[in-house]
C-alpha cells in the first residue's frame, strides 16, 4: 500500500516495522474527534478561500459519509495506514477521490493529533464530572439514612472513637467534591485549540485559527505554534487528577473489603458487585472493589509513564509523543467505569447497623469520653489522660471494659467520677455530644448532609 507520505522514500517498509510504528490499535478511539476536527478545518479552508467552496463541500460530504460509516461500525482500520489520521484520510479518498488530498492543506498530523486529544479529553472530563456528581449524590442519600448509625472510628486501624456512619461517608463526599473541582478547573487548559499550528511553525496559508477554534467549541487557541504541537500538560493534568481520584476510590474500596469480611460484618455487598469461588461454595468475594483497588495502579503508572516520556524531549514534536495516547485512553475508560461501579456498590450495599454499633461497646473507644469527663470536672486534661490510661490497663488485665467498672472502683481513683459516668461512656452519647463544627455529632452531620444536598442541587 502506498504511504500518503511516501514521496521521499524509495525502499519498501517491513510489515513488522510498520506494526511497531503504528498507533491505530489504540488511537482509533479518537476517530470521532479526528473527523470532527477535519470538518472544522475544511470549513475554514472554504471560508478563507484556500480551497474553493465546491471542493470544501465535496470534502465535507465525504467526511460525513465516513462519519456515518464509523457510527455504523463499517470501517476497518489498517496498520499500513499507521494512525487514525491517515486511516480517515484514506477512507475519505475512497469516498471522493483525489480532492480528498486538499483536506490536509495548512495543517500537519502534529497539530491534528493534538486537536483530537483536546477534543477527546473535553468529552471525557465532562463525563467524569457528571459521574463524580452522581456518586456524590449517592453518598449524600446514603448518609442521610444513616446519620444516627454508630460505627467505630479508626486511627492506625484500631478502634479510636465512635462516630456516625454518615460522618464517615461524608468524608468521602469531601474528597470527591475536591476531585470534581480539580477536573472542572482543568477544563480551561483542555479547552484550547492547537489546530493551525501545523508541524511546528504555523503555515504560509492564510488560515483563520480563531474560526476553526470556534467551530470546534474551543474557548482559546495556543498562542505559540511550538507549544501548541508539543504541549501535553493537559494530559498530565488529567492523569494526575485521575490518579488522585483513584487514590480516593481505592481507600474507600479497602474499607468496603474490610467491612464485608467475616471479622467485621459491617456491610454486605449485593450479588451484582460480588463473585463466588470455583472451589469454596460459601465464598462471596468483593471482587469489584478489589478490581478498583488494583486498577489504581495502572492509572498511577500511566501518569508516571507519560512524565517519563516527556522529561527529556526537545521541542517540538517527537515520535515519543505517540506514547501519550494509550495511557490517556486507558485511564479514561478506567475512571469512568470505576465511578459507575462505586456509585452502584454504595447505593445498593446493606448496612448491618446493629453489628456496627455493638462493635463500639466492647472496646475502649470511649476512653476519651472518660478523660473529657474528668477535664470538665476540673482535672487538667494531661492528668486525666494518665488516669484513664491506667484504668484501661487495669481493665485489660481484668478482661472488662470501662462501662463495666463499678462506681466504687472509679471513686477510689478520683471522687470526681459520679453515677452519670455510665451515660457519658455510652457510644451513642459520645457521638451525639461531639457537636463542634465539622464533628461527628448528629446535629453537625445532619447540617453537613443538608448543605451537601443543597450544593449538589445548585451545580
Amino acid at each position: 500500500m502506498k504511504k500518503l507520505w511516501g514521496g521521499r522514500f524509495e525502499g519498501k517498509s517491513e510489515s513488522w516495522i510498520d506494526e511497531f510504528g503504528a498507533s491505530i490499535s489504540f488511537d482509533q478511539a479518537l476517530a470521532a474527534q479526528d473527523i470532527q476536527g477535519s470538518l472544522a478545518h475544511v470549513k475554514m479552508l472554504g471560508h478563507t478561500g484556500i480551497i474553493s467552496e465546491s471542493e470544501a463541500e465535496t470534502i465535507k460530504n465525504g467526511l460525513l459519509a465516513v462519519q456515518k460509516k464509523l457510527a455504523n461500525n463499517e470501517l476497518t482500520f489498517s496498520v499500513e495506514n499507521e494512525d487514525i489520521h491517515l486511516n480517515i484520510e484514506t477512507f475519505l479518498h475512497q469516498e471522493i477521490g483525489a480532492v480528498a488530498g486538499k483536506l490536509h492543506t495548512g495543517r500537519s498530523r502534529n497539530d491534528q493529533v493534538a486537536t483530537d486529544m483536546h477534543l477527546y479529553l473535553k468529552m471525557i472530563v465532562q463525563q467524569t464530572i457528571e459521574k463524580i456528581h452522581t456518586f456524590r449524590h449517592v453518598l449524600v442519600e446514603k448518609a442521610d439514612k444513616h446519620i444516627e448509625t454508630i460505627m467505630p472510628g479508626y486511627t492506625h486501624l484500631q478502634h479510636a472513637q465512635p462516630i456516625s456512619f454518615a460522618h464517615h461517608l461524608m468524608a468521602y463526599y469531601g474528597m470527591l467534591t475536591r476531585d470534581q473541582e480539580r477536573f472542572t478547573e482543568s477544563m480551561k487548559r483542555i479547552d484550547i485549540s492547537p489546530l493551525g499550528c501545523a508541524a511546528l511553525a504555523g503555515t504560509t496559508f492564510p488560515i483563520d485559527r480563531e474560526y476553526s477554534a470556534e467551530e470546534l467549541g474551543f474557548s482559546a487557541i495556543y498562542e505559540n505554534s511550538l507549544d501548541g504541537v508539543s504541549d501535553r500538560d493537559f494530559i498530565l493534568e488529567f492523569l494526575s487528577n485521575s490518579s488522585i481520584l483513584m487514590m480516593h476510590l481505592t481507600r474507600f474500596c479497602e474499607e468496603l473489603i474490610l467491612w464485608c469480611s467475616h471479622e467485621f460484618q459491617f456491610i454486605e455487598l449485593t450479588d451484582t458487585f460480588s463473585t463466588g469461588s470455583s472451589i469454596m461454595p460459601q465464598k462471596k468475594n468483593p471482587d469489584m472493589a478489589e478490581l478498583i483497588r488494583g486498577k489504581s495502579g495502572r492509572v498511577f503508572g500511566n501518569l508516571f509513564g507519560l512524565l517519563t516520556v516527556l522529561k527529556g524531549l526537545p521541542l517540538a514534536y517527537n515520535k515519543d509523543l505517540q506514547e501519550d495516547k494509550e495511557g490517556m485512553i486507558d485511564t479514561a475508560h478506567t475512571i469512568l467505569t470505576s465511578l459507575d461501579i462505586m456509585a452502584g456498590m454504595i447505593d445498593t450495599m446493606k448496612i448491618n447497623e446493629e453489628i456496627m454499633e455493638k462493635s463500639t461497646e466492647k472496646d475502649f473507644s470511649n476512653a476519651t469520653e472518660l478523660a473529657d469527663y474528668l477535664a470538665t470536672k476540673g482535672m487538667p486534661f494531661r492528668q486525666a489522660h494518665e488516669v484513664v490510661g491506667k484504668l484501661v490497663l487495669e481493665c485489660t488485665k481484668k478482661g472488662i471494659y470501662l462501662q463495666e467498672v463499678p462506681l466504687e472502683d472509679y471513686q477510689s481513683v478520683t471522687p470526681l467520677i459520679e453515677q452519670d459516668i455510665y451515660t457519658a461512656l455510652a457510644s451513642r452519647t459520645a457521638v451525639e455530644r461531639r457537636n463542634s463544627l465539622g464533628g461527628t455529632g448528629f446535629k453537625q452531620v445532619k447540617a453537613a448532609v443538608n448543605k451537601a444536598a443543597a450544593q449538589l442541587a445548585a451545580e
